[in-house]
């Protein structure tokens, strides 16, 4: 079994022409760092994929400062508008290909966060507030997952 964690950033500037350049507030950088010390009290981080965006960036380099994963890409699939199928996809190829890696996090934005959850486990899309963790245990022999909570800054 295999942990998938699925993370919405924390709290961006408001929207502006350029969407992939909003910083986190001072309010979002604090609960990146409060959900990164959550998370290393109940979680060894083996492997990140990260939204290009940098309020996702920002996000992933406050929950990551506490452990040093052995494995850390940028993703492209992961953006708001992206294909949840096809980063689906993709993680299941790269769990494939690196099966010591115990544990992995996504951190990327609403929707697709809710799709990513809604792809692994049919008929569960969680509205995420921002910084919210979904926690997902995955099957990586039958390709079935659970999801067992969600987790609130």
């Amino acid at each position: 079994m295999k942990t998938i964690l699925i993370m919405r950033h924390g709290e961006a500037e408001p929207m502006q022409a350029d969407d992939a350049s909003r910083n986190l507030t001072e309010q979002g950088l604090q609960q990146a760092k409060d959900v990164g010390e959550w998370l290393k009290q109940y979680f060894e981080i083996d492997a990140a994929l990260v939204s290009p965006f940098v309020r996702a960036q920002q996000t992933a380099e406050q929950v990551l400062a506490l452990q040093t994963p052995k494995f850390v890409e940028t993703c492209s699939d992961i953006v708001p508008s992206g294909s949840a199928h096809t980063a689906i996809d993709y993680l299941e190829t790269l769990i494939s290909m690196y099966p010591a890696h115990q544990t992995w996090i996504l951190v990327a934005h609403m929707p697709i966060v809710s799709y990513l959850v809604d792809r692994l486990c049919p008929d569960t899309m969680p509205i995420f507030s921002t910084a919210a963790v979904a926690i997902i245990e995955y099957n990586e022999q039958t390709g079935r997952a659970e999801f067992t909570s969600m987790q609130l800054p």
